[in-house]
């Protein structure tokens, strides 16, 4: 084995390139997109501020083989992310925790409920709204369902486009509610961001003479899957093939399509020096968008003005100028992708990874543990 094509430049994909040219193999990456990156591509805006294209991302981990890896191809910084909720306008921090019971309740009845939830759970510091929707305790179940449907229900219902009881239940589990005064989004032993950008970072796995990169390629206008082999331009190849995109359009749709979700971002600026009071802050009673990110705090920038983006959630349709995000998981769709994953393994030198090639929702360090598991496994056939 001499080469290896990789569909996709996200993380997985440049993580796996990276590794596989340190070992001596030809990395060719192809992207449909007009830059390197994928969702992780930041750039600075005409005011200077330093953006995400396609929504907030924040490094944060307890693996540390993934952390010491990333810390080779950039310089870092700590960054401790706060967000929040803007419920009856009101704006408490997210995960919700103590203070979310202060300012929604009066003083005797928040010290009531902090009691209830200290009876019910002792020294545990969070439990998910599940466990709180399911307490025997009134007050609790109280508690929870006023978050539920105040917070919860809104926002998945927005976020996934669905009734929020079709929704896998482990979304709502995603989120905790904490029984202290902790504001911390992440609980991880590391959380930073690039000091350069993601962008720089992305450059720098990259930076190898022998990773070919070519962009605006439709990859599935080339690659096709026909009686267990790969073929490019209608001829069968002989070299690993790593598919990081949805994985049922390689298929052709032939066990049915996949439902993903979308975002649409509306860009705002304003000569302002802050927007809202938390960097990213969750709107679910709003009509439409789901959350802002403001991004002259993500991380700090000394700046004038105040950049920000709205988000849309909306549906992923192929062909359409939108980028699939989020698998949406539910008993059905894992049934139908267990059918392209039985495919998928049959067909010889292809390797799934990613988000939506594996249809599973990866944070990025997830999503680096899982490109070292490709990793491993090329590692074993090279010759």
């Amino acid at each position: 084995m001499e080469k290896v094509l990789i569909v996709g430049s996200g993380i997985v994909g440049c993580v796996i390139a990276r590794e596989m040219a340190d070992l001596g193999l030809n990395v060719e990456i192809w992207d449909r997109r007009n830059h390197i990156g994928g969702n992780m591509y930041d750039y600075k805006d005409e005011y200077g501020i330093l953006v995400h294209k396609y929504g907030p991302h924040i490094f944060h981990t307890n693996n540390e083989r993934v952390y010491e890896y990333m810390m080779k191809y950039a310089e870092w910084k700590k960054f401790h992310l706060i967000c929040g909720a803007l419920i009856d306008d009101i704006c408490t921090p997210t995960a919700f925790n103590l203070k979310t019971i202060d300012l929604f309740y009066t003083k005797e009845r928040a010290d009531e409920l902090k009691r209830h939830i200290k009876n019910v759970f002792g020294d545990r510091e969070s439990a998910t709204v599940v466990e709180l929707l399911d307490s025997e305790d009134d007050l609790i179940r109280g508690y929870a369902q006023f978050l539920f449907d105040k917070d919860y229900s809104l926002y998945t219902a927005k976020q996934w486009g669905m009734d929020p009881k079709e929704v896998d239940k482990s979304i709502l589990k995603r989120v905790p509610i904490r029984f202290t005064y902790d504001e911390s989004y992440f609980k991880d032993k590391y959380e930073m961001m690039p000091l350069e950008g993601y962008h720089a970072l992305i450059e720098a796995l990259l930076d190898h003479p022998q990773i070919s990169i070519k962009l605006g390629v439709e990859a599935l206008d080339h690659i096709k899957i026909s009686n267990g082999n790969i073929l490019i331009d209608n001829i069968v190849i002989d070299y690993p093939v790593v598919y990081t995109g949805p994985v049922d359009e390689l298929f052709e749709y032939s066990e049915g399509k996949l439902p993903y979700r979308s975002l649409r971002f509306e860009w705002r600026h304003e000569e302002i020096d802050s927007f809202q009071e938390y960097p990213v802050v969750a709107y679910p009673q709003a009509h439409e968008y789901t959350r802002i990110t403001e991004y002259k705090k993500l991380p700090i920038q000394e700046v004038n003005g105040t950049s920000y983006a709205v988000e849309y959630p909306l549906p992923y349709v192929p062909g359409q100028v939108v980028e699939p995000y989020y698998p949406v998981i539910t008993n059905e769709s894992a049934v139908v992708y267990a059918k392209y994953e039985k495919k998928a393994n049959v067909v010889k030198g292809l390797y799934l990874c990613g988000r939506l090639a594996d249809f599973k929702y990866y944070n990025m360090d997830q999503a680096v543990e899982r490109a070292f598991e490709i990793v491993d496994k090329l590692s074993a056939i090279i010759d």
